[in-house]
């Protein structure tokens, strides 16, 4: 391999890790609103998509800060919380889909597990 195809993966790999970051940014924005809508006190099916939007946030917001870090971090803890992300936002997004008005949660939380899968992909 030589050095030039070496930078281009290089390249290649953090322009698909910052995609799958932003991804996840506004994932966490997109489910933080979502449940700030959502009445706590509500029907049950408000109050699980209330608590299911506050922890997609949550994930992504770490998975978002974990893809920021330095890029020779561990893969094993990388793989383990897109992994975990991808999960949460695919559980998130079908509690969405019972809920009226939140398509563009339930859509963002898909986008964001694809990211996750389509980086994951990238890693060896």
């Amino acid at each position: 391999m030589t050095t030039t195809t070496s930078q281009r993966e290089l390249f290649r790999f953090l322009e698909d890790r910052f995609a799958c970051a932003q991804v996840c940014a506004e994932c966490a924005r997109t489910c933080a609103l979502r449940a700030s809508l959502q009445d706590p006190d509500g029907p049950k099916e408000q109050a699980l998509a209330r608590r299911r939007g506050i922890q997609c946030a949550e994930v992504c917001e770490a998975t978002c800060h974990v893809l920021s870090g330095q890029p020779g971090q561990n893969e094993r803890r990388i793989r383990a919380q897109l992994e975990w992300c991808r999960a949460v936002c695919l559980e998130c997004a079908e509690v969405f889909d019972g809920c009226p008005g939140a398509e563009a949660g339930a859509k963002s939380c898909r986008e964001c597990a694809q990211a996750c899968t389509d980086f994951m992909a990238t890693l060896r």
